[in-house]
């Protein structure tokens, strides 16, 4: 498997405490060189800047480090370094599909359904939230870490 690309709108909120969890639970496992992760925005607006510093705080609570990500914007390259391009809603499922290039091998698809945690299921994105908003969607990408990891055990 090339790996994860966790995409949402401006990859300083979801995406990149998905692929910081994510990486953190493929530690754990000692398989974490076996998996490329990262994450990408669909905008561009924060490009090179580090991550929200409420999602560098809830992840610190949380035992992970996530300060040394920077954002960054998709890129058509991405469609064929990465197995699996998973996005935090439907607005931003829509705009990765229509940036697909003709024939790339990526599979495109909402993050929670491809962890099995329920159909056109969204993560809700916090940057117009509270402290409390962004627990409660690392609460949610974790749970998605753990169904992830246990379809990449399966071979999906």
């Amino acid at each position: 498997m090339n790996g994860l690309l966790f995409v949402c709108l401006g990859n300083i909120c979801r995406s990149p405490l998905a692929e910081g969890i994510v990486r953190a639970r493929l530690q754990a496992a000692g398989v974490d060189g076996q998996v490329r992760i990262d994450s990408a925005g669909t905008g561009d607006w924060h490009i090179g800047r580090p991550p929200d510093p409420r999602a560098i705080a809830v992840a610190r609570r949380h035992g992970i480090d996530i300060a040394g990500l920077r954002a960054r914007q998709l890129v058509e390259r991405d469609f064929h370094d990465f197995d699996w391009l998973l996005c935090a809603d439907r607005q931003n499922l829509a705009v990765v599909r229509r940036r697909a290039p003709a024939g790339a091998p990526a599979r495109v698809s909402l993050l929670l359904d491809a962890a099995g945690l329920g159909e056109s299921a969204e993560v809700p994105d916090p940057y117009y939230g509270d402290e409390a908003d962004f627990e409660q969607v690392f609460a949610l990408l974790s749970d998605a870490a753990d169904g992830l990891l246990q379809r990449l055990r399966q071979g999906a």
